[in-house]
């Protein structure tokens, strides 16, 4: 108790190691490792692209959820304030990515026969209730695009007036050699992209790589039921082609989300690596022709997970989600660890192997915390404490979220803590702010068990050792508690029977 209470001053200590060395991370526009230096001191304005809720998001969509999330908890560990918005988009994100054909929700509203809004809502509470298995940080605000359509077509008009839109009979695209700067994130420059192979070619266009703002309700006979009034923003009530109403393009709807949020000009963006290009080049252009001041200081993407030798995708039909792990008997946050432990620059092959190694090293830390919290302090002489640990960790995750390393310091300091007979105040004190620091940066070692459901082939196994425990053949019960333990679970003998749960 009396080391514990002085956490407050060793956290502060933490922060000013933490401060000593820059945060640097890798700008995908600039194609090299940068210093973060914030437009306002010690806050930091951030800006996630969220799911398109058309269906469940699979594992792939998280990893990249995660890596943001990762990266807002070291900023807070260090002492900035965060403020992180996380969009829902709800419309306007045609399949394929593309300016023409099928919005992705309506799509699926006509396969399951409800409303739009309804498959909206219904696969935004399922992602909600991953994020929360996967214990990430509520953002500061999660903007919807349909609820923003005003200022999407504010930015809009702007960009019509300033010449750097044009308006067609199927909608309103933006003219990118009206800005010279296209292509610099992607390296996708006009020069470099042939018509017809990286980008639609429609006659209708003045360049091939010109991108929807707007879209017109007209050439689907009326089947896109979310629209708009252009004039007002309002909800359009008409039915069939009307050219006065529409709906955003996808691109328009996060840059008017973050300007709304968090203004004109943003410290950090994240995302995947797919949304590079297109959606994030576009980002670029049409928020800087609006405004003429740089959009994003850092922009960070998350390299792609692929299941085999292919990319996972909804697409290929070859996704995992959070309910496939926890009935392969994981806790989601065994997921967390795993898709953390790699850096987030390095494509990573899924494997399930790779979970079992990860509840496996999880498990360790987990209970090797829960030792160490029942640590008494002795009159020991002073002796090493875990400064160095503390340094090793804050270098790693300063030197571009450096994970893996940052996990070996846990390692080395779990082995040096093992090796110490007795405990001094001092040394025990900054253990305890070792771990606490490490429980907030990687969010998988301070919560209890995962989701209580057991899957039926484990269940079996459970009855199947009742009856033996029933008949005192111990053997075998010893057998099937070893195969439940594999299975991801813990059975326990109490008066009232078997008491199971999903380890930690």
């Amino acid at each position: 108790m009396e080391a514990m209470l002085s956490m407050e001053a060793l956290c502060r200590a933490f922060c000013c190691i933490l401060f000593a060395m820059p945060l640097s991370l890798y700008n995908t526009f600039s194609k090299k490792e940068t210093e973060l230096h914030t437009i306002e001191p010690k806050t930091v304005r951030m800006y996630t692209c969220g799911p398109t809720v058309y269906g469940r998001p699979h594992i792939g969509n998280y990893s990249s959820f995660l890596m943001a999330d990762l990266l807002r908890r070291w900023l807070e560990v260090s002492g900035y304030t965060v403020k992180h918005v996380k969009n829902i988009t709800d419309v306007g994100h045609l399949l394929h990515d593309a300016d023409h054909g099928d919005d992705k929700i309506q799509t699926q509203a006509e396969k399951e026969k409800i409303h739009p809004l309804d498959i909206a809502k219904r696969y935004t509470d399922q992602y909600l209730d991953d994020e929360k298995a996967l214990n990430m940080l509520e953002p500061m605000a999660r903007p919807r695009a349909s609820a923003f359509i005003k200022e999407q077509l504010k930015i809009i008009k702007t960009l019509l007036k300033k010449g750097n839109a044009y308006e067609t009979d199927d909608g309103i695209y933006f003219a990118v050699e009206t800005f010279p700067q296209y292509g610099a994130l992607s390296g996708n420059t006009l020069q470099n992209l042939n018509a017809g192979a990286r980008v639609e070619v429609d006659e209708r266009k003045k360049h091939p790589a010109d991108f929807a703002l707007w879209k017109k309700c007209i050439g689907d006979n009326g089947r896109h039921v979310l629209r708009w009034s252009y004039a007002t923003g309002e909800v359009s009530h008409s039915s069939g082609e009307d050219a006065s109403s529409g709906f955003p393009g996808w691109h328009i709807e996060c840059s008017a989300m973050s300007q709304s949020l968090l203004g004109d000009q943003i410290d950090l963006h994240t995302g995947g690596e797919d949304n590079i290009f297109p959606h994030h080049e576009c980002e670029i252009a049409q928020s800087e022709a609006a405004t003429g001041k740089q959009f994003v200081r850092l922009w960070l993407h998350k390299r792609r997970i692929d299941l085999g030798d292919a990319k996972m995708s909804k697409s290929l039909g070859n996704i995992l989600t959070i309910p496939d792990i926890i009935e392969k008997g994981y806790s989601p946050l065994d997921l967390r660890y795993y898709l953390l432990s790699v850096h987030y620059r390095t494509n990573l092959k899924f494997a399930w192997k790779g979970m079992d190694d990860a509840r496996k090293a999880r498990t360790k830390i987990v209970e090797w915390m829960a030792q160490c919290a029942s640590s008494t302090r002795s009159d020991a002489e002073e002796a090493n404490d875990a400064k160095d640990f503390i340094e090793q960790f804050a270098d790693a995750m300063n030197a571009d979220l450096n994970t893996p390393q940052a996990l070996a310091a846990i390692f080395e300091c779990m082995a040096w803590s093992r090796n110490q007979k007795s405990w001094s105040a001092n040394n025990l004190q900054s253990l305890f702010s070792f771990i606490e620091q490490v429980k907030k940066t990687f969010g998988c070692f301070d919560s209890g068990p995962g989701p209580t459901s057991v899957p039926e082939d484990v269940q079996r196994l459970v009855d199947e050792r009742d009856v033996a425990r029933k008949k005192k053949d111990f053997a075998e019960s010893d057998r099937l508690r070893d195969a439940i333990k594999e299975r991801g679970f813990e059975v326990k003998d109490t008066s009232q029977g078997q008491s199971i749960r999903r380890s930690l």
